[in-house]
């Protein structure tokens, strides 16, 4: 009896009417991108021949405006943004910010959200309105902080490109940085100078999606890179002195995260 089920069953799935196959075409082909950031994303970093973005470009067909510049902070995002705007206007479809890890090196204090007041509101529920004393809460916008400069950055682009998509990247993994005597940068395990571990800062930009109504595709964990792992060192620039910058084959991995991670994003509105 139990063969004879199992016979059946067989049967009906040989049976079964093939599905047809839909072609998808992604959603960013064909798209004007700037990318914002900093030697990961300079086109002049030596450390790959290829970037993330060029990548992106070959297999997508995406127009890359790249503003990256080495050694920046996220108090360089108003530049660049400035930057994009006096070069291409609202001809752009998108942008992408992929800092912070300059931060972490700098020991930029972590900072606060929002700055709190009591002031007076007119509020009412199920009775007549009238004055209140209430906690009012406003953005920091303090430039010598993480989350201020956050802020400023976040705040002045959605003043500026109010319809175009706006995504944030995690700063990545990071192991040792020893170009010279004068620049040496240990690797994530050890806290910066203000004593924070590089988790907070990457923590501080998923925050920022939810507060700034932004999306975060979370690098730091989806790409898979860990430097600290002597196997994975074959992603980066040098494996003795360089295990900040990934190489071409790290490049071209966290653009195959980024390619699917985008499949679920509008690229405009």
């Amino acid at each position: 009896m139990k063969r004879k089920i199992l016979s059946l069953f067989l049967c009906a799935i040989i049976t079964m009417p093939s599905i047809s196959q839909t072609a998808i075409t992604h959603p960013w082909n064909g798209k004007k991108v700037a990318y914002f950031g900093d030697s990961i994303t300079d086109p002049r970093n030596n450390a790959s021949k290829k970037k993330y973005w060029g990548f992106l470009q070959d297999w997508l067909g995406i127009t890359p405006f790249v503003y990256g510049v080495s050694g920046r902070q996220w108090n360089d995002i108003l530049r660049q943004t400035n930057s994009l705007k006096k070069d291409h206007g609202d001809n752009v479809d998108a942008i992408i910010i992929f800092m912070g890890t300059n931060d972490y090196n700098k020991g930029v204090p972590i900072g606060e959200w929002y700055e709190e007041k009591e002031e007076k509101v007119m509020a009412g529920i199920d009775e007549q309105k009238h004055l209140v004393d209430r906690k009012h809460r406003y953005m920091a916008m303090n430039d010598k902080t993480y989350r201020g400069r956050i802020n400023i950055a976040l705040a002045n682009l959605k003043r500026t490109y109010p319809t175009k998509q706006i995504i944030l990247l995690t700063p990545i993994h990071r192991s040792g940085f020893y170009p010279n005597e004068k620049n040496w940068q240990p690797s994530e395990d050890y806290c910066n100078r203000s004593g924070i571990y590089l988790d907070e800062y990457v923590n501080s930009v998923k925050e920022a999606g939810s507060i700034w109504a932004v999306p975060v595709i979370d690098l730091n964990s989806l790409c898979g890179l860990y430097p600290m792992a002597d196997e994975h060192a074959q992603y980066f620039k040098n494996a003795d002195n360089d295990r900040l910058h990934p190489n071409d084959k790290g490049h071209e991995r966290m653009a195959r995260t980024l390619m699917y991670q985008l499949l679920s994003l509008p690229c405009g509105f």
